[in-house]
This record gives structure tokens, sequence and C-alpha cells, in this order.
């Protein structure tokens, strides 16, 4: 069981005055923090769960270009709003995000709860995004936990995890020393900077502790133990790359997958080939893509349609110019990409939504 270490008052005082001077002098400029409009900070921390800053800031802009209130979401269809997100993955962060702004409006009269408690009730926000959303935007002193600030209080305690049964003691001890430090002044700041502390200082690998406001509070200076991570297998596979030219320019072949498929129902890719290992001509180009614990080696053929094996699946045939706007999957877009097909996401256009030519 992690030990307690108690703070006196006066030295919780300081240590909320040393994060907040050193988050106004360091901060990043994101554009996020521009803000303190609920939805827009709602976007913004479903887009970051488990996703770089730097691929969530254009994506940010282009959603809320897009869908600048909660009620232009709620009106969108799924597929417009699963266009908009891929590349992020994680596709049920999306569909949530669409569901609770539905809610919003039909249960909500358009106005989203203002209180943490009230934000809970909505579909896809949990306890970290609905602290967020309630001390940025209406500054609830209520912490956020998430795992940079779970790593960063442990540091600070010496608290170490080793196996389940610690690491849920740890989580509680957490939670609980999270809530004595929040400055019930500035609750919002407050928690953008421990966030912003365990993104940029106390990283999980090399922290730079020297630079840290925090250093002389803590009792680790350094990594801690951790839970080993499971370990990612490896997978070949291959996808077909199909063109064709009609009198207004290249088309693409896309296959979409199936709506009780487990994994990114809904969404447009390359349609696969079997068995990837026989395949020897008509090689593209091989992209590694990681899926959860899943490395995958994908090899892209170009092959003829009439070589396409037989599918349920539904295909269609689109415009090259438009298939950025399709609702694609993560790899789809990176090899989409990276052939030139479609524009990287700080190049692209507001375009119409596609014209699509079913394959029968």
């Amino acid at each position: 069981m992690p030990r307690r270490r108690r703070h006196a008052p006066a030295t919780v005082a300081r240590m909320r005055g040393e994060l907040l001077n050193w988050y106004h002098r360091n901060k990043r400029d994101l554009p996020w923090r521009q803000t303190t409009d609920p939805y827009a900070i709602w976007v913004s921390e479903i887009m970051l769960q488990q996703t770089r800053v730097a691929a969530v800031i254009d994506r940010y802009t282009a959603f809320l270009q897009r869908f600048p209130t909660v009620q232009s979401l709620a009106r969108a269809s799924e597929q417009d709003v699963l266009a908009l997100w891929s590349g992020l993955g994680y596709y049920r962060r999306a569909r949530m995000l669409h569901k609770a702004a539905k809610a919003v409006v039909s249960d909500h009269a358009g106005a989203m709860p203002t209180t943490s408690d009230g934000l809970r009730q909505l579909p896809g926000i949990g306890s970290y995004t609905a602290a967020a959303i309630a001390s940025i935007a209406h500054n609830e002193p209520i912490a956020v936990i998430d795992g940079n600030v779970e790593r960063v209080l442990s540091r600070i305690q010496g608290w170490h995890s080793h196996d389940t049964i610690s690491e849920a003691a740890v989580r509680r001890k957490v939670d609980e020393f999270a809530q004595i430090l929040i400055d019930p002044n500035h609750p919002g700041d407050y928690n953008q900077a421990i966030m912003e502390l365990g993104a940029t200082i106390c990283t999980p690998r090399n922290p730079q502790c020297l630079v840290c406001p925090w250093a002389k509070e803590c009792h680790t200076l350094g990594e801690h133990q951790t839970p080993r991570r499971a370990p990612m297998t490896a997978r070949d596979t291959a996808c077909a790359l199909i063109t064709r030219e009609t009198e207004t320019g290249t088309e693409i072949l896309l296959e979409q997958r199936s709506s009780d498929n487990t994994v990114m129902p809904g969404l447009w890719e390359l349609p696969s080939m079997e068995p990837p290992g026989s395949l020897a001509t008509g090689l593209v180009l091989t992209v590694r893509h990681a899926i959860m614990q899943v490395n995958y080696t994908v090899r892209v053929h170009s092959i003829d349609a009439g070589h396409l094996q037989q599918s349920p699946a539904h295909r269609i045939w689109i415009s090259a110019d438009q298939a950025s706007s399709m609702a694609l999957t993560g790899l789809a877009r990176k090899i989409l990409t990276r052939i030139g097909i479609i524009r990287r996401p700080h190049q692209s256009r507001s375009i119409a939504p596609p014209a699509m030519t079913r394959v029968v």
C-alpha cells in the first residue's frame, strides 16, 4: 500500500503558485487554450484522449470550422463526423461525441450541463472529461486525473505500481492527493498546468527533473516503476489499390467495413487481399501501422478490378479529389496520403460531400 505523505497547507499553497507560475511562462500555444467555450473544450478533450497533440491541432480546427456549435454537430450525419475524425483513430470517441451532442440538443435544450456531475450524465463523458470541461469553462474546483497527472503525483509522493493491486491503491491515493492540490481560485489553469507538466517535463521516460517546478517536493526525481505493458504482436496483411481514369479524373475503389464489425464499423478502406504472403506483383509500397496492441506490416498492391476477389462488402468508386472527405480508416488515409491521392490534413480544403458510384 502506498505510504501517505501529507503536505502542510503552506506547502500546498506554495506548490500551486510554483506550478501556475511555471505554466504561465512555459505553456504551449494551443488553439483550445484560447477559449472557455465548453463545447470547444469538450471537442479538444475527446480528441486528445490517447492521441498526440500534434495530430490533434489540425483536426480540431477543421472540426470546429465544420461544426462550430453543439447544435451543428447534432444535426450532422455520422459519416460526416467520422470523415472529419479520420486519422485520429479510436472512432468510438467520435460516435459518442456525436451521440452526446444529440442528447444535449434533445434533453438539455442545446445547453451543455455546467457541472461535472451533470456532464457525466452525457454519453461518452467520464470523470476526467467532465472535470476538465467543468473546471476550465466554469471554474469548478475539481481535479482532472489522466495518465500525465497520475504519473506526476505518483512521482511527487514516491508511489510505485508493480501489479494490479498496488496500481489500484496508487490510483485511490492519487485521487485524494489531486483534490487536495487543486487551486480553488484557478482550477482551470491549475488542471491544464499539471497536465502540461506531465506532457512536457515529467514525461514517462527521461523526465527533465532539473527544470521541474516541483523538483524539491519530489520523492522520486526520475522514472518510477509502473506495470509492464502487454507486448505488441506483429501481423502481415495486404490490400488492393485499384484506380480508373474517367472523364472527370482518377477514381479509386473503396469498400466499407460492416456495421457489425467490432473495429471501426462503417468506415471506408482499400479492399483487402488474401493471402498476403502469396502476392508477388504490383507492389506499390509497404507501410507499418499500429492498431491497439498489433503492429501491422501492410503491402499495397496495384491490381485490375477484375482480379479482385468477390466480397460481401459494399464497394464504391470515388473520385480522388473527394476521397479525403470520406470516413476513411487511419490506415487507408495513411496509404492514400503517401501515394499522393489525397492531401495531408494541413493541405486539405473544404469540399462538398462526395458523389458515390456504387459497384454492382
